[in-house]
């Protein structure tokens, strides 16, 4: 295992989780993702990828929700948790993630090549 790998898995245990409004995928849209978060979600075709992009859409969003969320990206699990990227119903952990690993969370994604989900 990498230790972008480790760095990655250590940081999505210390972001808090959160029940999201059910049927709500407001915050499916593109993103990006390190090659390392990329290497760990399933290939889609540039069929796939193309017509989501046209709906400003991630790829993996499925109809009934994201089809990879136990995988799902760092800035993903970001949204809801921080007041930087909010949840627009108001949902959210009850406790906010804490400062420190927000930081770290946005180290790792500078410090590494990102291409877009």
């Amino acid at each position: 295992m990498s230790c972008t790998s480790r760095k990655i898995d250590l940081l999505r245990r210390q972001i808090p989780r959160f029940d999201c409004v059910p049927g709500c995928h407001d915050c499916c849209g593109p993103v990006t993702a390190s090659s390392e978060e990329m290497s760990r979600l399933p290939r889609k075709t540039r069929a796939e990828q193309d017509a989501a992009l046209a709906d400003y859409n991630c790829v993996h969003l499925g109809p009934n929700g994201c089809q990879v969320y136990d995988q799902r990206p760092l800035i993903c699990r970001l949204f809801g948790t921080t007041p930087r990227l909010p949840c627009p119903h108001g949902r959210g952990p009850e406790q906010p993630i804490e400062a420190h690993v927000e930081r770290q969370v946005h180290q790792l994604i500078a410090s590494t090549r990102q291409v877009l989900v």
